[in-house]
């Protein structure tokens, strides 16, 4: 009769084996699988060819906070939502063939924000924490330093040049990431009128949201933000109880719409009713502030990013001169990850990845730049022991010294700080919506990390990026590759005319088969 620790260990063998067994294909077993995908791939890396053309259109699709382990875990989770393990699939961003390292830092600061990281890859100068298309003589706060110290956003030079123009975020459309493509400003925070400190309003200083419609005409303005836009008098249309945020009375949308074809628009109904054959300007703005996680997005009140996405560039490649459109999704995954809640951050990822998809599909690689990059990184970590297919979101098979149970996601500090007895862990209570992941520091809100993000770039030019660079390069590659200023005079030729070495192989085929047939 067997002992009760050969029943236990047989157990434990057949509990691991039917886990192995189920993560694992039969294909993956055989060296022929390895050795053929790696020679697939070699394959394409022998093929790949360098676009020298001018790019017709630049798209940038910043995912703020999204360093690499949010990258590894949103990857293995659009694999597991899709009845997959995880571990093989690809993102959309993956299938990139140019890579770069970004350095993060700002000028005065080790550990970078999204305002400074911002004005580094927009506007192609790096900047201090804090501070909003200014060079790194404007210190934070002081609106006097503002002046004679602005820098250009690449979107800006688009307008200029004849492109049209877009963003989009997740976020309020005056939060620090998109807020550089247009606003120069010493804080980050001065969103509206009543924000501005007496120092600033003195010295005449524009708050963000005044600067949107004033600064640079954009044509498609897509997120959150609306009580930066109406005065405290104007009730909001979805909320109530809740108004505008301006001392000044201003109706700022009223002001934008006037002398173009244009529309605004605050719920999905309407948004959808937007027909861009007979749209030039679009400003959606869902909700007071940031719009909602993608995880509690009511869909029939706010669209998602992929739909905002699809959207923006419906309307501006109608313009025969291109156009310059920054995507992102900002403030989902960087605010839920300084929440501490991983869950929320990784299903922004896989959204900001299905729109990455949606937008490779509108549009040509021909004749579109598309770079894919994050601002920064966060404290976030990914590891400890699990088998293939174990839930990004689940525990360790193993346990910790305490013998507790851990998940595999943690954070290096924030609000997961447990004073005392460490919980033991299951994947029931790690796979809640609002869950936070443990950490061994706390504070309030989790913080950036410091090291280096990945650029992920495919069309014309695209190959600039192949190194670790300055975070600012990135703003030289988008205007050097469409010829903006200061590379105006790129003398890159067009695809006008041209032909691909592609469509010319195929077209050569049809050649020959026509003419074996006569």
């Amino acid at each position: 009769m067997a002992s009760i620790r050969e029943l236990l260990f047989t157990g434990l063998f057949l509990l691991i084996s039917v886990q192995w067994t189920v993560s694992i294909s039969e294909e993956e077993l055989h060296a022929s699988y390895w050795n053929n995908k790696a020679r697939q791939t070699l394959h394409t890396a022998l093929n790949v060819q360098r676009n020298l053309k001018r790019a017709k259109n630049v798209i940038l699709f910043l995912g703020d906070g999204m360093g690499l382990p949010t990258v590894t875990a949103a990857r293995i989770l659009k694999g597991q939502l899709a009845g997959k393990s995880g571990e093989e699939t690809s993102l959309v961003m993956d299938t990139f063939p140019h890579l770069g390292l970004s350095k993060t830092y700002n000028v005065d600061q080790q550990m970078p924000d999204s305002a400074g990281t911002a004005t580094a890859y927009l506007c192609g100068v790096k900047a201090n924490y804090g501070t909003l298309g200014v060079t790194a003589a404007t210190r934070r706060n002081d609106c006097s330093a503002t002046y004679g110290n602005e820098v250009e956003s690449v979107l800006s030079r688009a307008k200029k040049a004849g492109k049209s123009v877009g963003i989009v975020t997740t976020t309020r459309v005056q939060h620090a990431s998109p807020a550089a493509n247009y606003a120069h400003t010493a804080n980050r925070d001065w969103y509206c009128d009543s924000d501005l400190t007496p120092e600033a309003i003195q010295n005449g200083c524009q708050d963000i949201a005044y600067q949107l419609v004033n600064n640079t005409e954009i044509n498609v303005i897509l997120g959150g933000g609306r009580r930066y836009m109406f005065s405290r008098t104007t009730k909001d249309p979805e909320y109530p109880t809740e108004t505008g945020n301006r001392n000044d009375g201003q109706n700022l949308v009223e002001g934008w719409l006037k002398n173009k074809k244009a529309k605004y628009v605050w719920n999905k109904v309407d948004f959808d009713a937007v027909k861009p054959s007979n749209t030039d300007f679009l400003m959606g703005l869902f909700e007071p502030k940031d719009c909602r996680y993608e995880l509690e997005r009511d869909p029939s009140m706010d669209p998602s990013l992929t739909e905002m996405t699809e959207k923006a560039i419906k309307i501006l490649s109608k313009n025969p001169k291109g156009f310059y459109l920054f995507v992102e999704d900002e403030g989902r995954i960087d605010h839920a990850h300084h929440g501490g809640t991983a869950k929320k951050a990784l299903y922004e990822a896989v959204e900001f990845d299905r729109a990455i998809g949606r937008a490779a599909e509108l549009t040509s690689e021909l004749d579109t730049l598309t770079v894919v990059t994050a601002d920064h990184s966060h404290v976030f970590a990914f590891g400890g022991h699990s088998a293939r297919g174990n839930s990004v979101l689940g525990v360790s098979r193993s346990k910790a010294n305490d013998n507790k149970h851990f998940t595999t996601a943690v954070y290096g500090n924030g609000p997961g700080y447990r004073n005392g007895t460490r919980p033991d862990m299951n994947e029931t209570m790690s796979s809640d919506n609002n869950y936070l992941q443990q950490a061994p520091v706390p504070l309030d809100s989790e913080t950036h990390g410091i090291e280096d993000v990945a650029i992920f770039a495919k069309g014309p030019m695209a190959h600039l990026f192949h190194g670790v660079h300055e975070q600012n390069y990135i703003a030289h590659v988008t205007a050097y590759a469409a010829c903006l200023e200061p590379y105006e005079n790129c003398e890159l030729p067009d695809h006008a005319g041209s032909i691909h070495p592609s469509l010319l192989l195929l077209l050569m085929g049809l050649l020959f088969l026509s003419l074996c047939n006569v």
